[in-house]
């Protein structure tokens, strides 16, 4: 079978869409029968190995997103490629692109939503402009043949808005990648924090929807016990004593080692559709601080973390505070065991392979999917 991603959410600085992206290639290469094709917007046009680029303009101030001007292209490019199935990754133009060459193929096409773009929306310009992207997206997603969503609660709101062919695929992690055996002395060091002090971490884009505000607010609370490094594509300075921005890019590998050398995730997000870092800081042994919003309820179980009320600096620096008022350190240890139980890469790509197989052998239902991690994969 031979699958090809379209999507203008593959940057070459990071964030979670790329780390799906390509631990999707790496798996599919050591999967006897199965080929995988990336296609995405570059710099230049380009074919190398299982990604494929078109030119494409860059987007001022989008962290190095690039936005296709003419769909013609895309969609030629696609039917060039000849795939089995096309799973669009963005809800913009390339996803029209993807339901275009499909149709020709005569083969499925799936979307999976990275983002809440309607709630995105609405955060940002108001109720009405939230309505209209709502409808937008709903259109748009109705004419695939289905949707792959991370979390069950986005999966429940999608299906309660009419979409029926709602498909809960969560994301993973690699647990070898993040671990915990990658703690390293020297980051304290750098850091020049001494070892009694709670080291919390965050990793992320430096955007309002992640609300870094909050997290500044908590630190300003939580005093000099407590440091916090925030880690992120041009993450900017902030004048508070026991807080440290790493505004570099940051490869995987550095970012483990980071991960590994903390004491606790902290997230405030409350528009997450999955919360991928959230993951890779279990994976590392770390247990996490986030808040009653988005899908970080269904990662950070009572056994793994706290919860905080949203956008309430006041709850997440108490959160904070119970978080290591208990045994904080085998709570690290269950979310280690958590991620290796229920979301290695291995696993989720094995389910989502099972997936594109009935959708091209047009079996798909998405009420008779398996269940995965112990709770149901996409029957709503």
């Amino acid at each position: 079978m031979h699958v090809c991603d379209v999507t203008m959410f593959y940057t070459a600085h990071g964030g979670g869409v790329r780390r799906y992206l390509r631990a999707k290639r790496r798996w599919a290469a050591n999967q006897a029968g199965e080929r995988y094709t990336l296609l995405s917007p570059g710099a230049s046009s380009a074919k190398r190995g299982n990604h494929w680029t078109l030119s494409a303009p860059m987007l001022p101030f989008s962290h190095g997103y690039r936005f296709p001007l003419r769909r013609t292209p895309w969609v030629n490019t696609l039917v060039e490629l000849a795939p089995d199935v096309i799973e669009a990754g963005d809800p913009y133009r390339l996803a029209r692109a993807a339901l275009l060459a499909a149709d020709r193929l005569g083969v499925p096409a799936t979307a999976f939503m990275h983002s809440d773009l309607p709630r995105l929306v609405e955060q940002r310009f108001g109720h009405w402009a939230g309505q209209r992207a709502q409808k937008y997206l709903l259109n748009l997603y109705a004419a695939f043949d289905a949707v792959q969503v991370p979390s069950l609660g986005l999966a429940n709101r999608m299906r309660a808005l009419g979409l029926h062919k709602v498909v809960w695929q969560p994301l993973g992690v690699d647990a070898e990648k993040f671990n915990p055996a990658l703690h390293h002395p020297l980051v304290r060091e750098w850091l020049k924090i001494k070892d009694d002090v709670r080291l919390l971490v965050f990793a992320g884009r430096y955007a309002r929807e992640k609300n870094i505000d909050i997290l500044l607010e908590a630190m300003r609370q939580l005093g000099a016990g407590y440091h916090l490094l925030l880690i992120g594509p041009d993450m900017p300075a902030f004048n508070l004593p026991n807080v440290t921005a790493h505004g570099e890019f940051c490869d995987s590998v550095q970012l483990a080692h980071y991960l590994a050398s903390a004491d606790a995730m902290v997230h405030a997000g409350d528009q997450e559709t999955f919360g991928l870092i959230v993951l890779e800081g279990m994976a590392s042994g770390l247990p996490v601080v986030g808040v009653r919003g988005g899908a970080l309820p269904e990662l950070i179980t009572p056994e793994v973390g706290m919860l905080a009320e949203p956008r309430d600096a006041v709850s997440f620096a108490q959160a904070v505070r119970d978080l290591f008022a208990q045994d904080w350190r085998n709570m690290g240890l269950a979310a280690r065991q958590r991620v290796e139980r229920h979301f290695r890469w291995d696993v989720v790509f094995a389910q989502q392979h099972s997936f594109y197989h009935a959708l091209q052998a047009g079996t798909f239902n998405a009420r008779d999917l398996e269940r995965v991690g112990g709770v149901s994969h996409a029957s709503f």
